[in-house]
């Protein structure tokens, strides 16, 4: 059997659980000539679970009109807004503070995002959330 041959590879941010044929799901898929309802189906029964929150999802478009998926981790903008408790970063970065986060809420965050991120340990991935959080406006503290 002759493998199947990828046709493209298009990367979506999605609220989990309420995918719909609407923009951004179907002018990105449409092109391609997918199911796009299959696809909402597919999308918004593996990410019921983490309602509330934006799941990436990259989804490889076979030359059969055929498709597979992988779901990501929330971006850490969103995941650092969320466990500080703010609904969006500072206007005016380094000016203005809008919240702050923990050590360990960093450490928890960066664990999250571990299997995205191009670090090589926790320690590494921890200052690249710290990082993220500093140019939101957000403050980390001890």
């Amino acid at each position: 059997m002759a493998k199947k041959q990828v046709t493209a590879i298009v990367k979506i941010q999605i609220p989990a659980g309420k995918a719909t044929p609407a923009p951004p799901v179907g002018t990105a898929l449409g092109p391609h000539g997918l199911n796009i309802m299959e696809f909402v189906k597919q999308y918004n029964a593996a990410t019921e679970s983490q309602a509330g929150t934006i799941v990436p999802v990259e989804i490889t478009v076979f030359n059969d009109r055929t498709f597979t998926f992988v779901l990501k981790t929330p971006p850490a903008p969103v995941l650092i807004r969320k466990a500080a408790g703010v609904a969006k970063g500072a206007s005016k970065v380094g000016q203005e503070i809008v919240g702050q986060l923990t050590m360990s809420q960093v450490a928890e965050i960066a664990a999250t995002k571990m299997p995205d991120l191009n670090a090589n340990d926790i320690e590494a991935a921890k200052l690249q959330i710290m990082g993220t959080a500093r140019s939101m406006g957000i403050k980390v503290v001890d």
